[in-house]
């Protein structure tokens, strides 16, 4: 009898215990999101056609800093516009991207563009 006592006790234990992990996850508070990173998503989605701040399509419209402003594209939200929405044969990336990407891939093309393109 006290066998039986303890399984269903012990049984009593995991449900309560169960319950309370549900109701804990539901309330606990979500980490904040991560900034999305640049680096990554650049060669993730763009570096196929961008390879270095090139450009394997049209070889004058390029992520160099001489080409980024001759095109009217030297600021990091100038390329975040670009990067979204797509400019002549480039089409947008805003839903590949995610939330933040484009500023994410601007800043992070901004910044090569100014260092020269590094290969790293």
């Amino acid at each position: 009898m006290a066998s039986h006592f303890c399984r269903v006790l012990r049984a009593r234990i995991l449900q309560a215990l169960a319950l309370l992990l549900v109701v804990l996850l539901a309330w606990w508070p979500l980490p904040a999101q991560a900034s999305p990173d640049g680096a990554l998503l650049f060669d993730n989605h763009c570096a196929g056609c961008h390879i270095h701040g090139g450009n394997i399509i049209r070889r004058g419209k390029t992520l160099q800093l001489g080409a980024l402003e001759r095109q009217g594209l030297a600021s990091p939200e100038a390329i975040a516009r670009v990067a979204a929405a797509g400019i002549g044969q480039m089409g947008g990336y805003a839903s590949s991207l995610g939330d933040g990407g484009p500023e994410a891939v601007a800043a992070y093309v901004w910044q090569q563009a100014q260092a020269g393109w590094p290969r790293a």
